[in-house]
């Protein structure tokens, strides 16, 4: 199967559907970017998360109403990722529900209050990220952790602000007869939470878990996530033996061997790559030459959740490298490097000038695509072949596009085939 295949199978996991993985819990899978679950209790409905635009809310709840015309009593939010709390409006209807949420919930979609941050460039690449302009199901084959398709219309306008927010790790809630754990869980985010159902063995994990290889970097542009502190959550989850695990992202697991197997082996891919990368890091390897040696044993690998569909186990190299040593890479030629021009001048002059060097570009465009993207942003700083270049940078990321089984890579190279494509139109 080749990666477009698989990542066209993995479309799967976020069918359109209503789940009803144990008695009273419900969940809505393939509506929007991310999951909605709904809990029924004698006291009205629980409500953990919320999706991430008030259309997609309001699909779901239609959805819910005609399982239960209970009211909804109280919401969880499990993070402040704009997927997660941006329907919590529609989900209030007309009523005052509880919302509950950590006490360090950081909603992304509110800006900083002191100082500034790269807001635009974070929502540029987030766009690429999750194929935001792309065709759904023919470029855009799916976004990783959620389906190629779902609405759009009012992303991010749904929240409301938490009711009642908990310092510390614990929360217990009693809900009409029902008993809720809420758990600080960071990883993914650090103002995560799970929710556990004790007597019930029913775990909604968040995303700290989803059917794929843990996006412990995401190339839309985060801070560092703190790998050690996701594994020792994952730890946590593994130990709590549950029966039922709904999750933020993916399809519900049932069977308490499938779920300790999945977090469990979550848990041991993340220190793996720390355990691996340290060694590395402490030998004197820079990040680019870490990427080729730090690789997943094959008994990790081989497992169907830890496929590289939404993270992959280089961008986590690369970010535990960054995040515990920051940019500089150790060697001493990279303190003061030459300006991306002035070094594409000494490209061409080592080639035999420019025109040698953009024949270059023409050979490798034949079967090296890799090899092209680098040195069409060669050509491209030089000035004589630039447009020409970019046609052939447009070639190469969409060869290399079909070569990836990673859905936000994938994504981030069409969408910057059609920004070329657009631009090149215009006379850019």
């Amino acid at each position: 199967m080749t990666p477009l295949e698989k990542l066209k199978a993995h479309s799967a996991e976020f069918r359109k559907d209503i789940v009803n993985p144990a008695p009273g819990v419900y969940v809505a899978v393939g509506y929007a970017a991310s999951n909605v679950a709904m809990v029924e209790t004698a006291a009205g409905l629980v409500i953990v998360d919320t999706s991430e635009s008030t259309t997609a809310a309001e699909n779901i709840l239609s959805e819910f109403r005609k399982i239960s015309s209970k009211p909804v009593h109280t919401i969880i939010v499990t993070h402040g990722h704009r997927d997660h709390l941006s329907g919590i409006r529609v989900f209030c209807e007309d009523g005052k529900p509880e919302i509950v949420a950590r006490a360090n919930m950081h909603n992304e979609l509110v800006p900083p209050k002191v100082g500034v941050a790269p807001t635009q460039i974070r929502v540029k690449r987030a766009a690429r990220q999750f194929g935001i302009p792309l065709q759904a199901h023919t470029e855009r084959i799916n976004i990783g952790l959620g389906p190629a398709e779902r609405p759009i219309k009012g992303l991010g306008d749904g929240f409301i602000e938490p009711t009642r927010f908990f310092d510390g790790d614990a929360l217990d809630l009693e809900i009409g007869g029902e008993h809720f754990e809420l758990r600080a869980a960071p990883g993914e985010s650090p103002d995560q939470l799970f929710v556990w159902m004790p007597e019930r063995k029913i775990l909604f994990a968040a995303d700290n878990y989803y059917h794929s290889f843990p996006n412990l970097y995401a190339i839309r542009g985060t801070p560092y996530r703190d790998f050690t502190v996701w594994a020792d959550t994952m730890e946590r989850m593994h130990g709590l033996g549950a029966e039922v695990m709904c999750l933020g992202h993916s399809r519900p697991v049932i069977g308490a061997a499938d779920i300790a197997e999945r977090l469990g082996g979550y848990r041991d891919a993340i220190r793996h790559i720390v355990v691996e990368t340290v060694k590395g890091m402490n030998a004197g390897l820079t990040p680019d030459e870490l990427v080729e040696v730090v690789k997943l044993p094959a008994e990790l690998a081989e497992k169907p959740f830890l496929v590289e569909y939404y993270g992959t186990v280089a961008f986590a190299v690369r970010a535990y490298f960054a995040g515990t040593l920051g940019w500089f890479d150790g060697n001493p030629t990279t303190l003061q490097p030459l300006s991306p021009k002035a070094q594409a001048e000494r490209f061409a002059s080592l080639a035999g000038g420019e025109d040698q060097l953009f024949a270059q570009l023409q050979v490798a465009a034949k079967d090296d695509p890799q090899w092209a993207l680098q040195l069409a942003d060669q050509v491209i700083q030089l000035g004589r072949h630039a447009n020409a270049a970019r046609r052939y940078k447009i070639d190469a990321m969409v060869r290399l596009a079909d070569q990836t089984v990673n859905a936000p890579v994938r994504n981030y190279y069409l969408t910057c085939v059609k920004e070329m494509r657009e631009a090149l139109e215009a006379g850019a």
